[in-house]
């Protein structure tokens, strides 16, 4: 795609990240706050022998952040997709729950920004 090319970069691939990641899907582009990222939408992956159905995803990159981006059939983004197996974003931190008025919790006002 050259740069007078006003057609919009939307394709299915399969993305390289630095840091060796990778993750497969749609790629389209998206702008954020006035910036361009790279989006891939990952397809709702159907459970198999070791995991779990996962629902569809979107993940945004910035473009500094991939080494690599090879569009390909659906077909293979989807096999793709599942052999990778990116997982969606979980809630993986939580505050424990204190009593009001314990003037021993340094953290007491931390309550009210829950993670």
């Amino acid at each position: 795609m050259n740069s007078s090319d006003s057609t919009p970069f939307d394709v299915w691939a399969m993305v390289e990240l630095f840091g060796h990641s990778k993750i497969a899907g749609r790629v389209s582009e998206q702008v954020v706050a006035g910036q361009g990222f790279v989006r891939v939408d990952v397809p709702a992956l159907p459970a198999d022998k070791y995991h779990p159905e996962q629902p569809a995803m979107t993940r945004l990159y910035g473009p500094g952040a991939i080494y690599s981006i090879t569009p390909v059939s659906e077909e293979i983004a989807v096999r793709a997709a599942q052999s990778i197996r990116v997982a969606p974003v979980s809630i993986y931190m939580t505050m424990p729950q204190l009593s009001a008025g314990d003037d021993n919790d340094p953290d007491d006002d931390m309550r009210d920004f829950p993670l």
